[in-house]
């Protein structure tokens, strides 16, 4: 008799339902994964409060989480039984020549995250997950599994701050200290520059001066000039913009070194913010504007150094109420309020 997997479905705006149905027969390279823990990102939040409906349903989230190899295919070598892994949720055909690079995330034929049975997604709200082989990685288990869910979202914000060209002792003003603008706030100290954080709710400026990082305070002082003056007029050498609104873009490129600045755009917003920039003013002022999105295997080794080795620690930035995996609708309602840093679900809860 086959095995039961406990899992919490979207099935349309601001309602998630949980349901139940087979694990899945391995193939010989796949792995099953019995899930820990498994953090809500913003792109799982953002549908549930029906800003991404793009994404689709019935969906079932998740992908900054982790777990304990169950069970290995006939051909899997990388890891075994009682193995603590996260995951890679970037999924590549494996075949073309992006993926043989490593960079399974330009993939000229990604896999659909789409089950047999009609299912989105990539099941990290669940009691079991199914894995190829090189999707799962290899962590500490003396990791908190909500700080080893945080593999995922350090290897993005390490994927950015690559494109960036980080430089020991350059000056970083990072727009925004939620979750993904502290996350590139504490890689960016562990690259050896000076952090700004610019912010302007108390929660999230009292964690960034926890944290030892300098702070404006863009609600009550124009964080533009604060940072000029931080900089002895000169402004950061460059800015990360970890919010996704007009304001942060325009203030940006006001904000960043007036020769050679470099901007990375690293969030997105729903609605998608303007942008409004001057060609002439990126020609003379020789600005660099930067997108990044997701990550890539190389990454992801990278991100799971950081997190191993206790190079980054990331436990400030979950949200002390953990939810087990039954009160998915509460977890969703604490993930969406706003202020809120990571909430963690208990997945065999």
């Amino acid at each position: 008799m086959k095995e039961n997997m406990r899992f919490a479905c979207m099935i349309h705006k601001g309602c998630s339902v949980i349901k139940e149905r087979a694990i899945p027969e391995l193939a010989p390279n796949e792995v099953l994964v019995k899930n820990i823990a498994c953090n809500i990102c913003t792109t799982d939040y953002g549908q549930w409060m029906g800003l991404r409906e793009h994404q689709g349903y019935p969906m079932v989230g998740g992908h900054e989480g982790c777990g304990v190899v169950e069970k290995v295919g006939t051909k899997v070598q990388y890891c075994k039984p009682g193995d603590f892994v996260g995951i890679n949720s970037y999924k590549g055909c494996g075949i073309c020549g992006y993926c043989r690079k490593g960079e399974v995330s330009k993939c000229e034929n990604p896999p659909k995250l789409m089950t047999k049975d009609g299912y989105l997604g990539e099941f990290g709200f669940s009691t079991h997950a199914v894995w190829e082989e090189n999707a799962v990685i290899k962590m500490n288990p003396k990791l908190d599994p909500g700080c080893a869910g945080f593999l995922e979202p350090l290897a993005t914000v390490i994927k950015g701050q690559k494109k960036l060209r980080l430089a020991s002792f350059e000056t970083v003003a990072v727009i925004g200290g939620g979750t993904m603008g502290m996350l590139n706030a504490l890689e960016a100290r562990a690259r050896g520059a000076r952090v700004i954080v610019s912010e302007l709710m108390e929660k999230k400026l009292a964690l960034a001066k926890e944290l030892g990082f300098e702070t404006v305070d863009s609600g009550k002082e124009d964080a533009v000039r604060r940072v000029k003056e931080l900089t002895d007029g000169k402004g950061a050498d460059c800015v990360i913009v970890a919010v996704g609104m007009k304001g942060a873009n325009k203030q940006s490129i006001d904000m960043v070194k007036n020769i050679d600045g470099r901007i990375l755009l690293f969030a997105a917003g729903y609605p998608a913010p303007p942008m409004d920039v001057d060609s002439n003013l990126l020609h003379y002022r020789r600005l660099e504007l930067i997108g990044t999105y997701g990550a890539d295997n190389e990454d992801f080794e990278d991100a799971a150094n950081r997190l191993n080795q206790g190079m980054i620690d990331v436990s400030g930035l979950i949200e002390p109420v953990r939810y087990p995996l039954t009160k998915m609708q509460e977890a969703f309602q604490a993930a969406s309020t706003p202020g809120m840093y990571r909430v963690c679900v208990e997945c065999q809860k």
